[in-house]
């Protein structure tokens, strides 16, 4: 179970690394807005969904562990927040992304306007909690 456990925590929450800060500033940098901008929404769905089964399977792990004293530890609260975040973010924030992409309007996009930019911007910050969320789980869990 511990090699289960491993492969889990280093799929997950080192894909959350590795898209966020290397794949997707790489796609920017290399092609269009456009075509960087639908490949990288791509690679964060893929990791979300990576992030639902692996989220529940470590949690569920850890309960069957730890027991029902395992819902007061730091480790179980962490990836309940990390899971929060992917519900969050996944099914909640990038819908309404998409929406408005589909009638962006760039001279009534701004920053405090709820336009693409605020939601672009809501949905990294999401992103950023849930990956130091995995790097605090990751230094204090315990295997």
């Amino acid at each position: 179970m511990n090699g289960l456990r491993a492969i889990a925590r280093t799929f997950w929450i080192g894909g959350l690394w590795v898209i966020g800060i290397i794949v997707t500033p790489v796609l920017f940098s290399a092609l269009d807005n456009v075509t960087a901008g639908m490949v990288a929404g791509r690679l964060f769905a893929s990791i979300a969904w990576v992030g639902l089964v692996c989220s529940v399977f470590l949690m569920a792990d850890y309960i069957l562990r730890q027991g029902a004293r395992g819902l007061k530890q730091a480790p179980f609260w962490l990836l309940l927040g990390m899971l929060a975040c992917i519900v969050i973010n996944h099914f909640a924030v990038t819908p309404i992304i998409a929406a408005l992409k589909m009638q962006m309007n760039h001279a009534a996009e701004g920053l405090f306007g709820g336009g693409f930019a605020t939601w672009h911007a809501i949905s990294s910050l999401i992103y950023l909690v849930q990956s130091l969320m995995g790097l605090v789980y990751l230094l204090r869990s315990d295997n």
